[in-house]
């Protein structure tokens, strides 16, 4: 097993009043350090984080996720961090599967890792699931490897990847371009950590908008494969079977 780098984690929210403290709570109780990047929210969220022991950020007006990720991974680089594991504020993420996450980065060191979300999928919605299914058939093209859920943002970046930040895009935008910046210029793979799909409970509404971030991601993704060219290598690349692991049992990885 190599050694784990120094690492933390870093949630961007807005607006999750309802949520952020017991979320806080659960990482801090597993130890990890963690940044908490507030994006212009206008209700008690920044009160609540500020009042327990993390770094909080806040962004005065609103700038998007993606630029919420960029002054969380400013940090984590300003604090000494070599790497950083991102989940989001909603309580779609679970803390209870950062060990695995972390394990997995631990015996793939220098790859992404994805909690990606393969089990109870019945309880994604059918127009959500659609979304997410032509995002990972679009994006791992780009990537040139398979990927099983590119939407997914509790994600494990090395620190090849922090250095990614600056990429010209936006909102959600960002998570794809790091995936596949990462992939096609720095040579990194992706494996994923099976994690349960989460819709139901008290959930506030998505700040992903179906058509217009749909349609933004799909764009980047285009230009993106067009740029790299080999387009059919790339997609012939892409439809081998994503890597997955259960973060158990190094053998149960599945390869291309």
């Amino acid at each position: 097993m190599n050694p784990t780098p120094r690492w933390c984690v870093i949630i961007p929210c807005l607006n999750e009043a309802s949520t952020i403290h017991d979320i806080v709570c659960s990482v801090l109780a597993l130890g990890a350090p963690l940044i908490v990047v507030d994006d212009g929210s206008d209700d008690r969220t920044p009160d609540i984080v500020g009042a327990l022991p993390v770094t909080l950020l806040r962004h005065p007006q609103r700038r998007g996720k993606g630029e919420a990720l960029r002054t969380g991974f400013g940090e984590a680089l300003r604090q000494g961090y070599d790497a950083v594991l991102t989940m989001d504020g909603d309580g779609q993420h679970l803390a209870s599967d950062i060990p695995r996450i972390v394990t997995a980065a631990r015996r793939w060191p220098g790859q992404i890792v994805i909690g990606a979300r393969l089990l109870d999928r019945a309880q994604q919605p059918a127009g959500r699931h659609l979304a997410n299914s032509f995002a990972d058939w679009g994006i791992s093209w780009a990537c040139a490897q398979p990927v099983a859920d590119t939407q997914s943002g509790q994600r494990w970046y090395p620190r090849d990847v922090l250095d990614l930040a600056k990429l010209p895009a936006d909102g959600f935008v960002l998570e794809a371009a790091l995936l596949i910046a990462a992939s096609r210029e720095r040579g990194i793979k992706v494996i994923s950590v099976p994690i349960a799909s989460r819709y139901q409970g008290t959930f506030r509404l998505s700040h992903f908008r179906p058509i217009r971030d749909v349609a933004r991601i799909t764009a980047y993704t285009i230009g993106r494969v067009i740029h790299y060219g080999n387009v059919r290598e790339s997609y012939r690349r892409s439809r081998a079977a994503p890597r997955v692991t259960d973060a158990a049992d190094p053998s149960s990885i599945t390869r291309p």
